[in-house]
């Protein structure tokens, strides 16, 4: 499949600086779901085609409970996911301010939102799901990677664009320390956050 920095000549130049600091993994287009045997191109699949999840903090305000919130997100450009996903937050919502105080987050996403997982229910373990477990971060609103992260949110919740700006919005990403991944029965699929970030290229095209 190769790599795919096809876009737009600024895109790529950020992209690829991106890759050579290590700030967030390959960027790869896979539009199909892969194999099961699979794990770190169907967890990648799962990011890129997904827009919305469940990002969890530890809530400073109900005495370090957990606190679960439905949000948008994107972890690049459509259909050339880089892995991290990037959120945009505003400290008027519980999360931002969490993760201000206590930066240790969780975020999951489930394939059922993408219509693959035919009739069975969200539940079972042949209907994919992640959870990326680490700190979510304030990314610098001035940095080449807000700039990215600001792109990549903007192509796929173009709403965003017009968000009130005294609400002032910024750009948050996840810094991914665990996975846990569900594709099969069996339990939860050995995935390292290197083979998520770096899978071999050779098995991005496996589709199911």
């Amino acid at each position: 499949m190769g790599i795919f920095l096809k876009a737009r000549p600024v895109f790529y130049a950020v992209q690829f600086a991106f890759f050579l600091m290590g700030v967030h993994g390959r960027s790869l287009s896979i539009t199909t779901k892969p194999d099961p045997d699979d794990a770190a191109a169907t967890a990648r699949w799962l990011v890129s085609q997904n827009s919305w999840g469940v990002l969890n903090t530890i809530s400073s305000e109900l005495g370090g409970a957990p606190f679960g919130n439905v949000v948008s997100f994107s972890d690049g450009l459509p259909n050339k996911g880089s892995g991290i996903p990037y959120f945009y937050l505003t400290t008027l919502d519980p999360t931002a301010r969490n993760a201000l105080k206590d930066e240790r987050a969780s975020f999951t996403a489930s394939e059922f939102p993408l219509k693959t997982c035919g009739k069975i229910d969200p539940e079972n373990p042949t209907c994919a799901k992640i959870t990326l477990i680490g700190k979510l971060n304030l990314v610098d609103k001035k940095s080449e990677e807000a700039e990215f992260a600001r792109s990549a949110l903007f192509s796929k919740h173009s709403e965003m664009k017009g968000w009130p700006k005294d609400h002032d919005f910024e750009v948050y990403k996840l810094e991914i320390e665990n996975i846990f991944l569900i594709d099969w029965f069996g339990g939860p699929k050995p995935l390292t956050v290197a083979e998520y970030l770096q899978p071999k290229l050779n098995s991005m095209a496996v589709s199911r």
